[in-house]
């Protein structure tokens, strides 16, 4: 079997497909393509595709991991930017221990939940 190269998965906007394109360009997302109701973002080897879709309860139950190769600089710079001011709804809690390791976690503008850690 070949093995796949990358995944990205589409993301739910919620309500706000505008106010979402900006919160992950604040966010440090770099925007590779539009069309439509799709946006592609990818920031290193991260990638994902912004879908204008407004299901609360499927975002709200959607959980995505993204690692960074150091967690307390990627705080640092994240949580200097005081995006919860910006974006109303916008959720971060800094980075906390767990049993799996380090996590920081934040709740993009649909109400799906990031885990940002270190592979």
């Amino acid at each position: 079997m070949v093995a796949p190269l990358g995944l990205a998965p589409f993301v739910p906007s919620g309500g706000d497909f505008q106010g979402s394109r900006a919160l992950f360009l604040a966010l440090g997302f770099e925007e590779l393509w539009s069309a439509d109701e799709y946006i592609g973002f990818r920031s290193g080897g991260a990638k994902f595709i912004l879908q204008n879709f407004n299901r609360a309860e499927f975002a709200s139950n959607l959980m995505i991991r993204l690692d960074v190769p150091d967690l307390d600089a990627w705080w640092a710079e994240v949580e200097g930017k005081h995006l919860d001011s910006h974006f109303p709804g916008f959720q971060i809690k800094p980075p906390t221990s767990f049993p799996w390791g380090r996590e920081s976690h934040f709740i993009d503008l649909a109400g799906v939940c990031w885990h940002v850690g270190e592979p």
